[in-house]
This record gives structure tokens, sequence and C-alpha cells, in this order.
């Protein structure tokens, strides 16, 4: 039992979909998976172990932010023996081209933090990405059900509000797709532990044009995403 989820051993699937929302959680879980069970509801960060297809998957909230986000992907790979994390979230788009809705899939992950910059002494700035099996399912996944996903970099800013905004400009002239807040964290962690990681994000709004979904299309919103996230999972 970990001391942020505090589930039992088996309560866990090995695969795992990682929304940061905990109420999102409680939406796929009940809209997606069949016979849900929630094994946790400790700091109100909800988790639920179900089906899909006939395959034991677990749905676990994993709040905001790459500090909350480690602790969850941490306490999952290596308290219950999770083999792989497929992060789902929102997303502000910077690339020009995508519109609300869009489906992204993080390749790579560049960030702001210092998390990594510590952990290699400030001499080597690692760069965290998807692991590829995964990746390369769920590119597949979207295929097959009809959903033109962009495969991509991302950005994982530590602050959810910048006095930096330029650096957007920046970032798409690299070829950035979108701004979120823990794909870093996690590729990271799960690469240190051996387990497999992916980053499936819906673009919420548009940073450069202030475009926007309201907040039950932020909850409740994104069924190509978690729908390719699943198939992925049990693949």
């Amino acid at each position: 039992m970990s001391v942020h989820i505090g589930a039992q051993p088996g309560d866990i699937a090995e695969r795992v979909l990682l929304p940061g929302d905990p109420m999102r959680a409680k939406w796929i879980a009940e809209t997606f998976l069949t016979d849900p069970v929630c094994y946790t509801q400790v700091r109100g960060m909800l988790g639920f172990t179900g089906t899909w297809q006939g395959v034991r998957v677990s749905v676990q909230g994993s709040g905001m932010g790459m500090p909350s986000a480690s602790i969850y992907t941490h306490e999952l790979i290596n308290e219950y023996g999770v083999k792989s994390v497929i992060r789902i979230g929102s997303c502000g788009a910077i690339a020009e081209e995508l519109q609300l809705g869009d489906v992204i899939a993080a390749i790579g992950s560049a960030t702001d933090s210092n998390m990594n910059r510590a952990r290699f002494d400030g001499l080597i700035d690692y760069a965290p990405v998807a692991d590829f099996s995964l990746l390369r399912t769920a590119v597949d996944v979207a295929e097959r059900r009809g959903v033109a996903m962009r495969v991509g970099s991302v950005l994982a800013a530590d602050a959810f509000y910048t006095d930096r905004p330029d650096l957007f400009d920046t970032l798409a002239d690299y070829g950035v797709l979108a701004v979120e807040m823990e794909s870093a964290a996690i590729y990271t962690i799960a690469a240190r532990f051996r387990a497999k990681a992916l980053t499936i994000l819906t673009v919420s709004d548009h940073i450069k044009r202030g475009d926007k979904m309201d907040s039950a299309q932020r909850e409740q919103g994104f069924s190509d995403m978690v729908q390719i996230g699943l198939d992925t999972a049990i693949s």
C-alpha cells in the first residue's frame, strides 16, 4: 500500500490511463469501463479498475503539474507493478494549424522544469520521449478509428500562467505543437524504472488565437482520446 494511492496489492491493473483530473478519471471509468471499482479516494485523487474489451485497465488521477504526476507515476510503477502508463489530458495548442478537439500524441517532451536538470547535476539536458511501441500502436489505433492524430513534440511547463508568452512563438518555430504540464516527468520516471509511457492530448484551447473549450467540454469532451488510449493500453 503506497502513501498517496493507498490501494491494496492486486487492485491496480498493469495498464493505467493517467488523467490529471480525478473527476475525468471517474467519468472515464463510468463511461468506458465494464464493472469499474474505485480502489482509492486518498486526497480526493480517484482511481478505478475495470475492463475494456475484456482486459483489466485502471484509470488513476494524477493531479496537475510534474511534482504531482511524478508521485503517482513512481508509486504506480514501483508499488503496484504497473507496466505501461498512458497520460490522457488537455493541452494548449501553439501550432497555428491545430484546432479545438484535435488529438496529439507526444513523441517527445521539452520542459522548462529543473527536475531533470537536478537528476543529472545540471550537466545534461535529458530528452524525455515516449515509448515507441505504445506510440506506434496509438498511431495505428487512431488510423483505424478515423482520427487524424498529430504526432510531435510538446512542452511540459512548470507554470500554467507565464510572463513569457513570446517563447511559445519560438517553440512553435521549432515544431513544438502544444503546451501541457506533466509529460516530461512521466516519461522520465517510466524510463528510469523500465516501464512504458505515452502522452495523448486533446487541444482544449489555442494559446495564440484565444479559442477555448468550456469546463464541461474539458472534463468530458475527449472521447476520441480516451478510446485511443484504452485501445493502445490493451494492444
